[in-house]
């Protein structure tokens, strides 16, 4: 495990307090509202120390909240999802590798909008190249981040990339995307490379059906009723020969949907377990060891609302900070769930930039500076002065 950049050492002082938010999307990421979040603090109390660690849950965002806390970071030329040629990142630490599926396959590296086009033919195919690369350069362990796709393809792609063959009745490889998988008739995966897989994602949606990867995220990537028709064909199809083919059936396993199917693949070629994203970043941080001695945690991201209750960052930070018996404090571009509820899933106190400035547009156009307001008026409310006992 790393130490997370600035974090707690031998020497540090009791009472430091622990800012650990997720991106803003649209606006910042993790570490610039993180970095935010601190000017705010010691802007009030410079007396009290503060340890930066920015989080995410898997998705989009996750490798840069990683290398801001020290993993290295590298760049490689892979696939994008519709063949185009990308530059994608992705971290180490020692034997760990953390590839996000964003980097490489996600909706933001399409060249265009999404169209149904994409959506039938998107591929996985450079996550495949990503965890390819991050082996060679001594990857022994994989935590593959599932968010934001623009595939559904049931992670075909990837597995082809990592060798695996997907072929149709003529002996031929089925092309790239979910549609094509509807021709395929035999999986080879003699010379598939295979590496350790946990899977960070906090989707738990089976592989198919009404709650499956084509019909709940197909619309999401530019795929209609006859789109998804057919991705739901393909990704049957897929099970079906994997199943046949290697006898494991993980249709209805959860997370199987995650990221257009990719989580499938993982668990069927990888014996991949499926844990929420949150959960895995943080232990890769240790932020157990940076909770030590803190007296007060501040989280966040974008907007709060009721999909934060299902195992997003903030959430899962503040369980974290809560077997620590460490207050939690939590900043968002928009606030729209009681805070009362909040309260239940271990949040105290929770503060909207929408609470300084009305106009959303405005707290997107101009986040930074709100959040240090905003972090100002945290510093005055909840650290009062108190004595701070050197270790």
């Amino acid at each position: 495990m790393i130490q997370p950049r600035g974090g707690v050492r031998k020497g540090w002082q009791e009472g430091h307090v622990i800012v650990a938010p997720d991106k803003f999307r649209g606006s910042l990421s993790a570490p610039e509202v993180a970095a935010r979040l601190a000017a705010g603090l010691r802007a009030v109390r410079p007396d009290v120390p503060v340890v930066t660690v920015p989080v995410a849950d898997g998705g989009e965002g996750t490798v840069a909240a990683l290398v801001a806390s020290g993993y290295s970071g590298l760049q490689t030329n892979v696939t994008g999802p519709v063949g185009n040629p990308v530059v994608a990142s992705f971290a180490m630490n020692g034997s760990t590798a953390v590839i996000e599926l964003a980097e490489a396959s996600g909706l933001r590296r399409l060249p265009g909008r999404a169209t149904a086009t994409t959506a039938m033919t998107a591929t996985s195919a450079g996550t495949g190249e990503l965890i390819r690369t991050a082996v060679r350069r001594g990857a022994r362990r994989v935590v593959l981040g599932l968010g934001g796709s623009a595939c559904t393809d049931g992670g075909a792609g990837m597995l082809t990339a990592l060798g695996a063959k997907l072929l149709d009745a003529n002996g031929r490889p089925v092309p790239p995307g979910g549609a094509a998988l509807r021709r395929l008739a035999r999986i080879d995966t003699r010379e598939l490379l295979r590496v350790p897989v946990v899977v960070a994602s906090d989707v738990d949606n089976p592989l198919l059906g009404q709650r499956g990867a084509a019909q709940i995220f197909g619309p999401q990537k530019g795929a209609g009723p006859r789109e998804i028709e057919a991705l739901e064909a393909g990704l049957a199809r897929f099970s079906e020969i994997a199943r046949r083919d290697l006898g494991i059936d993980a249709t209805d396993q959860r997370g199987a949907g995650a990221a257009g199917g990719v989580g499938f693949a993982a668990l069927v070629f990888f014996g991949a377990t499926v844990r929420p994203g949150i959960e895995i970043i943080l232990e890769e941080l240790d932020f157990a060891r940076a909770l030590s001695g803190a007296r007060l945690v501040i989280t966040g991201e974008g907007s709060i609302d009721e999909q934060t209750l299902d195992g997003k960052a903030p959430v899962g930070v503040a369980r974290a900070a809560w077997r620590a018996e460490v207050p939690v404090v939590a900043v968002s571009g928009r606030l729209s769930i009681d805070r009362d509820m909040l309260r239940r899933f271990g949040i105290d106190h929770a503060y909207a930039l929408t609470e300084l400035e009305h106009d959303p547009r405005v707290c997107v156009a101009h986040a930074g500076p709100l959040l240090e307001q905003l972090a100002q008026g945290i510093a005055a409310a909840h650290l009062e002065r108190q004595p701070i006992r050197s270790r």
